[in-house]
């Protein structure tokens, strides 16, 4: 029995021409700057986010991390949706290893407006630490792949820069963003300092990601990825598949936000509380009465998915997931529930 993996878009396997690309790429040591492979995808990296440089990192955690790093001093105060992969899903790194002050603010679905980071700003004062940063998830996981729109961006970037601070944003799936928004990814990164997107989701590439701003922020950014760990000596075999992902994935994504509307359409049909206006991309987050059996009766049929909650299962499309398998998935659960 074929199992249709909904758990995440991390799941995806690399194409023949990505395996390809690997045997054939040309090799240098990347932590003296020699090569090429990872050179050639950071210089496309950071044309497509319209930044001055990029970094190849192992992760979407590191790249966070990395980039939380050099935007900041240690003691200071980063703001963050109350519900950001960075907050919730990345060990506590911000604090254990970046030693700074986190202050989080909730947003709308995921959205922060502009007025509630401007309260959230502290003010100068000798007692209070000083707020250097703020972070956007664009997509944002949790509240279920909603998008940025580019003038939500700049309305809190007009806030930022007026502050002095940074702003920083975990494009994670920036791209499927977007691709539903049928929109040069530059609309939305212009109004950012820095941005980290991945390889290894939608672009379906087997690891890493890539973290994108000045020269400056760059150079400090791979001091810190040396720091921890992340000098990948011939990184070419892991750039290479990057290169093929951003030339040949990022449209396909289409196909991805399509299947998840079909499947958003039909949980509705059959009773499920979910909007399939408020599914933006690939991403559904819906509720049930025990998501443990939800997804343990699932499992049993070839279906796996991810606990978000007590009542709450999200369900992520992909490469390798066709419209078949979304019908399948309707059918089982139909069928069962």
């Amino acid at each position: 029995m074929k199992i249709v993996d909904l758990r995440s878009d991390t799941v995806t396997k690399p194409s023949k021409e990505m395996f390809e690309a690997i045997l054939n790429a040309k090799l240098g040591d990347d932590v003296y700057g020699e090569d090429p492979t990872v050179n050639k995808l950071e210089e496309m990296a950071a044309q497509k986010m319209g930044k001055e440089a990029a970094l190849l990192v192992t992760s979407g955690t590191q790249g966070n991390l990395v980039s939380v790093m050099a935007n900041t001093n240690k003691g200071e105060e980063v703001i963050l949706e109350s519900e950001s992969h960075i907050y919730y899903y990345e060990v506590g790194g911000i604090a254990a290893v970046a030693n700074l002050l986190v202050k989080t603010v909730k947003g709308e679905r995921g959205v922060l407006g502009p007025g509630d980071v401007e309260d959230a700003i502290r003010p100068k004062n000798i007692h209070m630490p000083l707020t250097r940063l703020v972070c956007i998830e664009n997509t944002h996981n949790r509240a279920g792949g909603t998008v940025w729109k580019p003038e939500q961006i700049k309305a809190v970037s007009d806030v930022v820069e007026d502050k002095g601070l940074n702003l920083y944003m975990d494009g994670a799936r920036v791209f499927n963003s977007a691709v539903a928004q049928n929109i040069d990814v530059k609309k939305m990164t212009r109004y950012v300092d820095s941005v980290m997107f991945c390889l290894s989701k939608g672009l379906a590439c087997p690891v890493g990601s890539v973290i994108c701003g000045t020269e400056e922020f760059i150079e400090k950014a791979r001091k810190y990825r040396k720091m921890l760990g992340g000098g990948m000596r011939q990184a070419g075999i892991i750039a290479a598949p990057g290169i093929i992902a951003l030339e040949s994935m990022v449209e396909r994504l289409e196909e991805d936000h399509k299947n998840a509307q079909i499947l958003a359409k039909g949980l509705k049909d059959l009773g499920f509380d979910i909007n399939p206006v408020d599914v933006h991309t690939n991403i559904l987050v819906f509720d049930v009465d025990n998501a443990d059996n939800f997804l343990n009766t699932l499992r049993k049929n070839g279906i796996n998915a991810s606990k978000f909650g007590e009542k709450r299962v999200r369900m992520v499309t992909h490469l390798g997931i066709a419209e078949t398998d979304i019908d399948r998935v309707l059918e089982i659960i139909e069928t069962i529930f």
